[in-house]
């Protein structure tokens, strides 16, 4: 099992696709990594070397902001937003969507579980 970025990819799978398991690494910037470094698209990770594997460890380590600092920069993003209470912000911290879809049907992801209200029946 190859560890790349502290995330165990999985090694039954294509490498394009394995590295997508890694966040902030999407299909796009994983073909991109193997191509940079000259591994065919459709080889598995278990027929990599360990060599390739270093490879692929600190071009993602030198190039790519991923998981743990990534996570971090977004939060952070988040908070600068919240703190500055522009509507964005605001948004946020609400709860309710924050780029402009409607919110007096759908929006359930954002607002979760619909709660009743007592007395609107009609």
């Amino acid at each position: 099992m190859a560890r790349i970025a502290g995330v165990n990819i999985p090694t039954n799978k294509r490498v394009v696709i394995a590295l997508t398991y890694i966040h902030g690494i999407g299909n796009t910037k994983a073909q991109q990594i193997t191509a940079k470094l000259g591994i065919a698209p459709e080889r598995r990770v278990q027929d990599l070397t360990d060599s390739e594997v270093l490879q692929i460890r600190e071009t993602i380590d030198a190039d790519i902001t991923v998981e743990g600092d990534l996570r971090r920069q977004t939060a952070m993003n988040i908070k600068r937003l919240m703190d500055l209470a522009c509507y964005r912000g605001l948004r946020h911290r609400k709860g309710l969507p924050v780029r402009g879809q409607r919110t007096h049907t759908n929006a359930r992801t954002r607002k979760g579980k619909a709660k009743p209200i007592a007395g609107k029946k009609k």
